[in-house]
């Protein structure tokens, strides 16, 4: 009996029925992703074949559509990736902000949209690196044989910091970091019942990141987006309504505790909570003020056809130092958060340290 309650005491701590039960809904979800990417796929072939993609004026041999179909699919599943992912991100700050008055749906609703569209985004971005993956393999000449082909193009394409060509030393390491976050990140709702619902929500917060670095990657190597046209531009705006839900998340969120208040800033212990949540809305602030002159002006550091343009300001170096920061966080955050131990032998712990305490929107949703 004690082994048999051990057993499930494990199988409680990842959640799977849960995790089953999102996989299934998001089905439909994950079908209009792939009629999407169809389309997208479509669009951008359509492009090469009429001479008018900017990717052919970087890369001139690609304008054979038909011999790189599958670099053309991996950039398909990298749009849609991204359109998914701005999805899920502004379904998660409606989720977590407070309700408005004429949002007729369902907190528990968009809370399941949230899940089923984060992972159906995973999906997508596992898809965009598995197709340039394939690409790799067919075009890498390396005269290994099959097995140095799938080796090398493994490794430049799913290890961070091997790929060295141009722009990708960076793009494709940022990329990767995003794919990489975005599974332990994504996946952090399914592990609340080891790890308390206060610490995958706090968890769940740094999810934001793996957005931004999947904007980055794009911006830096999207071909379709070096230069001036509706990809660039539309990326762009895309990140306006981000900033604003964001802004308005911080502001009003939906927890009562998590609510900037300044003049209970003398009763609380110590002024740092309120100096970081203040320093969150005023970076908020100013990435929508960024975001407005960017999208007024145009000017947004791209590149101009026929113009050399400025090198690479960000080295891996960097790239992996801001790493480390953000593990450190993430651990500095489930150190804190972390689960008290039972007391004695009572085999409880204090209500307080949140373990195994789910929100009533989750027991809803699971009932």
């Amino acid at each position: 009996m004690v082994k048999t309650s051990a057993q499930a005491k494990r199988r409680q701590r990842f959640d799977r029925s849960a995790l089953r039960a999102d996989l299934r809904a998001a089905l439909p979800d994950a079908t209009a992703a792939l009629v999407i990417t169809a389309g997208v796929f479509a669009w951008l072939y359509a492009r090469v074949e009429a001479g008018t993609s900017m990717t052919i004026q970087v890369m001139p041999p690609l304008a054979d559509a038909d011999r790189y179909w599958m670099y053309w699919l991996c950039q398909a599943f990298g749009w849609t990736g991204l359109l998914w992912a701005w999805i899920t991100v502004v379904l998660g700050l409606v989720r977590s902000s407070a309700r408005p008055g004429w949002l007729r749906v369902p907190a528990v609703r968009i809370e399941r949209w949230h899940r089923t569209t984060s992972l159906t985004t995973i999906g997508l971005m596992f898809a965009h690196a598995a197709m340039f993956f394939a690409e790799l393999v067919r075009t890498n000449k390396d005269g290994a044989g099959w097995p140095g082909r799938l080796a090398t193009s493994f490794a430049e394409v799913f290890v961070p910091g091997v790929y060295s060509s141009g722009t990708g030393r960076i793009a494709i390491l940022i990329g990767l970091l995003a794919l990489y976050l975005a599974i332990p990140l994504g996946l952090a709702f399914y592990l609340r019942q080891a790890t308390g619902s206060r610490m995958w929500r706090a968890l769940h917060r740094f999810v934001i990141v793996v957005y931004v670095l999947s904007v980055w990657h794009t911006l830096l190597y999207g071909t379709n987006v070096w230069y001036d046209g509706v990809f660039r531009t539309t990326v762009w705006l895309l990140q306006l309504p981000v900033a604003v839900l964001l802004l308005v998340r911080l502001l009003v969120p939906a927890r009562r505790g998590e609510r900037l208040h300044l003049r209970d800033a003398a009763t609380r212990p110590g002024a740092l909570p309120l100096v970081a949540r203040s320093a969150g809305r005023i970076a908020a602030a100013a990435t929508v003020v960024g975001l407005l002159a960017v999208t007024a002006t145009g000017r947004d550091g791209g590149r101009t056809p026929g113009v050399t343009g400025a090198g690479l300001n960000t080295t891996q170096t960097q790239v992996w130092a801001g790493l480390a920061v953000l593990v450190i966080a993430l651990a500095a955050v489930a150190y804190r958060l972390r689960p008290a131990r039972p007391a004695g032998t009572s085999g409880t712990a204090p209500a307080a340290s949140g373990a195994g305490v789910a929100d009533p929107g989750e027991e809803r949703e699971r009932h």
